[in-house]
């Protein structure tokens, strides 16, 4: 069982649909109740101050980080991949549930925001997995990251597009919108957080 977060932000049913194409079953949950998952999902789109202040309000933040600090495998899609960070410098400054290291900023010095279409993922030797291309729509990225196991670039502007540590872990693009190639690489990520998770 996969587990959806769904706290207002938006693209839940196309991850459903790509989880049933890979023969996954999933719930979509909109607060914290006891169920048997093996993996939580947090997807989003949209600005990361009302999202974060969402999870809060609705008690996903500390069920998250007890999940995550018991290795409980956890994959954020877009804005998911956002708020995984530490923190964000949309609309001020807002922190996030810092699981991955880095600040997420404007995407600075590209000719169109938002940034809006396919592009490759470059994996560095780290990456637990690879594939591409994938869809992008986001207006800020996170820029660097120790955390950071793939790299894309927008016109010359260079972004992490996939984070990894131990079993969390976050995308940037959609996989659930990026075709089969976007499905089977959501499978294989899902496949290799479960590995690394501990629960």
């Amino acid at each position: 069982m996969i587990a959806l977060i769904d706290y207002g932000a938006g693209n839940v049913t196309n991850v459903v649909r790509a989880l049933a194409r890979l023969g996954r079953e999933a719930r979509i949950l909109s607060e914290p109740v006891p169920i048997d998952a093996e993996l939580y999902v947090l997807p989003g789109v949209g600005a990361f101050p009302p999202a974060m202040e969402r999870l809060r309000d609705r008690g996903w933040e500390t069920f998250l980080r007890r999940w995550a600090a018991a290795g409980g495998p956890l994959l954020g899609i877009c804005l998911g991949m956002q708020l995984l960070c530490e923190k964000s410098l949309e609309d001020g400054s807002t922190e996030g549930l810092g699981f991955i290291g880095g600040t997420v900023s404007l995407l600075e010095g590209t000719k169109r925001l938002p940034h809006m279409g396919w592009n490759d993922m470059v994996p560095l030797p780290a990456c637990p997995v690879a594939g591409g291309p994938f869809y992008f729509v986001h207006s800020y990225a996170l820029k660097a990251s120790d955390d950071g196991k793939a790299f894309t670039d927008v016109d010359g502007r260079s972004f992490v597009s996939l984070v990894a540590r131990d079993s969390v872990a976050g995308c940037q693009f959609h996989p659930e919108r990026s075709g089969l190639e976007g499905v089977a690489f959501l499978g294989r990520l899902i496949e290799h957080l479960m590995k690394e998770g501990t629960r």
